[in-house]
């Protein structure tokens, strides 16, 4: 089973509101018994990143970790939705 990690700023709002959309997706895409999903905020996982599969934020990240990091703000603001999907969909198939 994959460990993904979704995380903002603080842990609460905008992860949150991602969780939800990607809990959503990975059911309706039948991923949801693949991934187990974590929440949290940057400064908490920073130095645990490596334990984690896949990795959405919503915040800004360190550069050495853009790479790893699938960015979650279009499940905020709706644009390119489609394309961070088709990532995180190849994350999980990896």
């Amino acid at each position: 089973m994959k460990k993904l990690l979704i995380m903002c700023g603080t842990g609460i709002a905008t992860s949150t509101v991602v969780v939800g959309k990607v809990n959503t997706w990975l059911k309706e895409n039948g991923y949801d018994h693949k991934v187990k999903v974590y929440q949290s905020k940057i400064s908490d996982e920073l130095s645990r990143i490596d334990e984690y599969d896949i990795i959405i934020s919503t915040t800004l990240v360190p550069d050495k970790l853009k790479g790893k990091v699938i960015d979650g703000i279009p499940l905020l603001t709706g644009i390119n939705v489609n394309a961070m999907y088709e990532r995180l969909r190849t994350e999980i198939l990896a």
